[in-house]
């Protein structure tokens, strides 16, 4: 491990970065990314070599709208057992989180995965619901547990979805110049690197796959220039000790037997074709949404407003830092976070209050 913190060999990378008069802006969609970024304070020292950072559109938590939430805020409220992960736990919604639920008396249970959920479910005739998040990374453990056919009383709200469409729509929008990606090592090495072909081939857009060291990282900055400079835009894969062309195809295969891909809304996106992980029609017990329409009626016919002021939804598109949030500090805090982005251990907010221990004045 300690091969891919060596400081002499970041150093060496560096040098190069600044002898090449750079002034590129590169955007990586993965919050263990951001975490290594900024925790090794990678950013400052590439944008001394003329390089930005942003952060897209990488943090699950952090792209779950407020009407998920408020789905599985409206359940809980309804006497259903919620069964979800620690970080969803305080994320906002519109009437409150599903900690406040839980303050209030709802059943809401923190898992550490989709099988803790399940064996709630075998042990209590009451009805439970899991609230699945995450891109193909997680997805295919939720795909797996709906084949083994768990209990009738557990279905499951999937807010899954799939990342590639995401940078399609990102990079449609044009609201960012764009010089290159930095793509995620998890998702990458479910779906491989045959899907970010799309990517290049409409957006001749340079790409690089990387892993999670800050060598990973500093790496993929690298090749990126690389191809700039040759005028070469490709897709290349530097975290090829995890990640094959054809990805994990036993997983792949899981993902098409459960899942199909439906049109949905992130957080800071118009909706996105093809960008959401729905359960298939023969799984349909399985389906909250389904299951529970008459509970979710109006929730699901309601649109949701952003939190006031809150800037998650434009820094999930790059275009605001969080320390340029107007909340950012002062009345969002991880303590009373107002957005999902202060809450995520992947949100950028959230890493950068963490890291550079801001303090507001």
């Amino acid at each position: 491990m300690l091969q891919f913190r060596d400081r002499s060999t970041a150093i060496k990378i560096l040098e190069r970065l600044a002898s090449m008069g750079l002034d590129l802006t590169l955007m990586h969609v993965c919050g263990t990314h951001q975490d290594t970024i900024v925790r090794y304070g990678l950013d400052t020292l590439l944008e001394k070599c003329g390089v930005d950072i942003r952060q897209g559109p990488g943090c699950p938590v952090c792209v779950t709208t407020t009407r998920e939430i408020e789905e599985a805020m409206t359940l809980a409220r309804n006497g259903k057992i919620i069964a979800t992960f620690g970080d969803m736990l305080r994320v906002p919604g519109a009437s409150g989180s599903l900690a406040d639920a839980r303050s209030e008396g709802a059943r809401v249970r923190v898992v550490y995965s989709i099988t803790d959920a399940v064996k709630i479910a075998q042990g209590t005739d009451e009805e439970v619901v899991f609230v699945a998040i995450g891109f193909e990374t997680t997805a295919p453990s939720t795909a797996v547990t709906i084949l083994k056919r768990p209990p009738e009383n557990f279905s499951v709200i999937s807010c899954h979805r799939y990342l590639p469409p995401a940078l399609d729509a990102l990079l449609a929008m044009g609201e960012l110049n764009i010089h290159g990606i930095i793509e995620p090592g998890h998702v990458s090495t479910i779906i491989g690197t045959r899907p970010y072909q799309a990517i290049y081939k409409k957006y001749k857009l340079p790409q690089v796959i990387a892993g999670f060291e800050p060598l990973d990282v500093l790496m993929a900055v690298y090749m990126i220039t690389r191809q700039i400079q040759a005028s070469e835009p490709t897709v290349q894969n530097e975290y090829r000790r995890t990640v094959r062309e054809g990805g994990n195809e036993r997983a792949l295969k899981v993902l098409s037997e459960v899942f199909e891909p439906r049109g949905a809304r992130w957080r800071g996106f118009p909706t996105i074709p093809d960008s959401k992980m729905k359960l298939k029609e023969e799984f349909g017990s399985f389906d909250a949404e389904k299951k529970y329409d008459d509970d979710l009626e109006e929730v699901l016919r309601t649109e949701f407003p952003e939190p006031e002021g809150c800037g998650c939804d434009r820094v999930l598109r790059g275009l605001m830092e969080p320390q340029e949030c107007i909340l950012f500090g002062k009345a969002c805090t991880p303590q009373h976070p107002v957005g999902p982005c202060m809450v995520s251990t992947e949100g950028s907010c959230s890493i950068e209050y963490k890291y550079r221990r801001f303090c507001a004045t």
